[in-house]
């Protein structure tokens, strides 16, 4: 008799993971010198495959279905929906400009609503005729659930390439702002989706609504009431060591509490980020207090999105292969980049006010609509069976393109689009 394995602690689990991203983030960036999310997923992919051939073809080895355990064990989207994101949401939007995203306020909103919304029925719509081609045991409704799981851009991966690109500040704040609050609109989104999909009950658009208004706008009235007090008690005092943990305070106590109330956590980490890392910043921080706050949310960022993106490429090893996986997943790169230019199009262009000021920026926000972690954790999400199979698949593959594609030449992409202009910085608007 084999004794059963024994279960890792969760300080085991974390400990493999952040040793796991120093040691490959180290080896990508002294021999293989990729940008580094695009390394660790690279690294992480490639070791994934590299395990399920060795299990292939190597009698004996077993390794994959060590690895498959730990991250059933790690369950990525616990780890990521419960955890990682509200530490990610809030760190990325105390970078973000509140005056810069109040003057493109429309866009901005109509991006993160009706861009999703847009995005969610073209991409159903199309995958539906897709699976209806290829003859796949699928209900129709759950081609929309996975519209609205891969609909919002990932703010985690947007945030970092702004990071790294000189794009206009004004449009630097319309594709954080979107990428911040589309997320927990397409996660809203999503759960009403699978809550119908799940019971098999016909989805009603009322009762839909009423739930959206009630989980987001929950979400940010939250985030607006911990983002105030954790505000109040900086200003009444200088101690960067306690001020430090009181925006701990605000992410771990405000997303427990939206969890508790089923409503949108990402909504309120998002608002109470812009909230500290503007009118905080400014009114309630010294310069001490600011810099060590704005060090340590870095480092929580980059640990973290090191972290994530490393189990992106090891969560290869769920994929189940076979050809309508396949064809699936090839189909889902080009329906989601058709679906993200056509909501581009209705959240910019329709409304004439919602034009962002930037030069260029219909195709910054195109070819920038980077998904990633949460579209992942999404699709495992889902119950088990033939259904989860295929459309994990069709995630995996828009997220691997948008990771190793999308990402690598966005750079090059903005450069051409007459974004930035040569020889200048990053100016507010470019009339």
């Amino acid at each position: 008799m084999h004794a059963e394995p024994a279960s890792l602690s969760p300080f085991d689990l974390a400990a493999m993971l952040v040793v796991a991203s120093a040691l490959l983030g180290t080896i990508n960036h002294h021999f293989i010198k990729l940008p580094h999310v695009i390394g660790l997923t690279v690294m992480g992919a490639v070791a994934a495959v590299g395990l399920l051939l060795a299990n292939a073809f190597i009698p004996g080895i077993t390794m994959d279905d060590t690895v498959a355990r730990l991250l059933e064990e790690m369950n990525f989207t616990d780890t990521l929906l419960d955890g990682m994101l509200s530490f990610l949401l809030f760190a990325g939007a105390l970078h973000v400009d509140l005056d810069k995203l109040r003057a493109d306020w429309v866009p901005v909103l109509l991006l993160s609503t009706v861009g999703v919304i847009v995005s969610t029925l073209i991409v159903g719509g199309a995958m539906w005729g897709i699976g209806a081609l290829l003859a796949l045991p699928v209900s129709p409704i759950w081609y929309f659930v996975f519209g609205a799981l891969i609909a919002p851009t990932d703010p985690v991966f947007v945030l970092g390439v702004l990071k790294e690109e000189n794009v206009p500040m004004s449009l630097q704040a319309t594709v954080a702002g979107e990428s911040l609050f589309n997320d927990g609109v397409g996660i809203v989104i999503f759960v009403i989706l699978l809550g119908a999909a799940v019971t098999g009950q016909d989805f009603s658009l009322a009762e839909g609504a009423r739930l959206f208004v009630i989980e987001a706008g929950g979400g940010l009235l939250v985030g607006l009431v911990f983002g105030y007090v954790g505000f109040r008690a900086m200003r009444s005092m200088d101690e960067y060591a306690l001020e430090v943990t009181i925006t701990l305070a605000v992410v771990m106590g405000g997303y427990a509490l939206c969890s508790l109330l089923h409503i949108s956590g990402p909504l309120a980490m998002a608002v109470a980020g812009l909230l500290i890392g503007n009118h905080g910043v400014t009114y309630a921080m010294s310069d001490v207090t600011r810099d060590y706050v704005i060090r340590f949310w870095e480092l929580v960022d980059e640990l973290l999105n090191s972290v994530l993106f490393l189990l992106i490429g090891l969560e290869m090893i769920v994929l189940v292969a076979g050809w309508n996986q396949t064809w699936l997943a090839l189909a889902a790169i080009p329906v989601t980049l058709g679906a993200r230019a056509v909501a581009v199009t209705v959240s910019t262009r329709v409304v004439p006010t919602a034009k962002p000021k930037a030069v260029g920026a219909w195709g910054v926000l195109w070819w920038g609509g980077l998904r990633g972690g949460i579209s992942i954790a999404l699709a495992l999400s889902l119950p088990a069976g033939e259904t989860r199979d295929l459309l994990v698949a069709a995630t995996f593959a828009a997220v691997l393109f948008s990771v190793l594609l999308q990402r690598a030449t966005l750079g090059r992409f903005i450069e051409k689009s007459d974004t930035i202009p040569h020889g200048d910085g990053a100016p507010d608007t470019l009339q």
